[in-house]
């Protein structure tokens, strides 16, 4: 995401107002505590917006945020916000509860409520705001799963984090249809994250059968270089059956073999051509990415992108 403000240029005795007036307008109403002298501020800020979704993604010099009592009473629409913390640690106090994230993990808590945000180690992270409405949970559920930290512990949680990490750092994703696509898995992913931690069962159930796809596909990136992958691992892994799975994928308009085949494919080709093209045989790049068979490797690989791989990696490393 580019950013729409960075405090290089602007003068020191301004750097404050500029980023309260930015966040306030963009964002949230917040205090804005900055740790080091207004010569040593340094702010850098993307923003963006997907459907109903609004990103921000933040680095910056060490900073304490409050959402004050008054703010929260001023809040026109409620909403929830999602903190995810990229590198370094942060601290999120909201009901009387605080967490301390660290990376890979993130926290939630919502706008009519005052909060306490406090990055002592600078700022990393970064910010999605969602209408509480669009959640479509009890509020007490909700107020309960605030300042949680969510990531390590939840093989859920820590898709969550990587979907919505690659939602605030793609802009492709964020114009056009793409963004009709990838909001609703996102709403559901935290859904089935938040309702699942807090034992509702039911609304788990609901969400986790909505993200099932996007589940089972991000299982499989994990583990393409995995020669055994199959079908029946592939749903032993989600607790489902190999003819559930295969309807849940026909539904997302995916042929489950040809998915596979083609995503190794990729990673054989970009290692190929990469700049440790020639550290291994054809062969033996071939069967890190789940090609047992070399011949056969050779063979889709010739029919898929027209050229045999010592083709093309020799197009990239021509040899001396």
């Amino acid at each position: 995401m580019s950013p729409v403000l960075d405090t290089t240029h602007i003068p020191s005795r301004d750097r404050e107002e500029v980023v309260r007036n930015a966040v306030w307008e963009s964002v949230v109403a917040v205090d804005i505590d900055h740790g080091p002298a207004a010569d040593d501020i340094s702010v850098r800020i993307g923003l963006g917006t997907v459907g109903p979704l609004r990103i921000c993604s933040a680095r910056a010099t060490a900073v304490t945020i409050r959402r004050t009592e008054r703010l929260a009473r001023e809040d026109e629409e409620p909403a929830v916000f999602v903190g995810l913390q990229v590198t370094g640690t942060s601290l999120v106090a909201q009901n009387g509860r605080e967490c301390v994230l660290r990376p890979g993990e993130f926290a939630v808590y919502e706008s009519v409520a005052p909060y306490t945000l406090l990055f002592d180690e600078g700022v990393d992270h970064h910010f999605l705001r969602l209408p509480r409405a669009a959640l479509a949970l009890p509020e007490r559920l909700l107020r309960d799963s605030t300042t949680i930290a969510m990531g390590a512990d939840n093989p859920v949680a820590r898709l969550a984090f990587a979907y919505f990490s690659q939602l605030a750092d793609s802009e492709d994703l964020h114009q056009g249809t793409h963004s009709d696509a990838v909001v609703e898995p996102g709403i559901e992913l935290l859904r089935a994250v938040l309702a699942s931690r807090q034992g509702d069962s039911g609304q788990a159930r609901s969400s986790l059968e909505a993200t099932l796809s996007l589940r089972v596909t991000r299982y499989i990136q994990e583990h393409l270089a995995d020669p055994d992958l199959s079908a029946a691992r592939i749903a032993a892994a989600h607790g489902i059956s190999v003819r559930h799975l295969y309807a849940v994928l026909s539904r997302s308009g995916i042929s489950l073999g040809d998915w596979i085949r083609t995503r190794r494919l990729a990673a054989c080709r970009r290692e190929l051509a990469g700049p440790g093209g020639r550290l291994r045989t054809i062969a033996a790049t071939g069967r890190s990415w789940g090609f047992v068979d070399a011949t056969h490797f050779s063979k889709v690989f010739r029919r898929t992108y027209g050229i045999t791989p010592r083709a093309w990696r020799d197009q990239h490393h021509p040899r001396a």
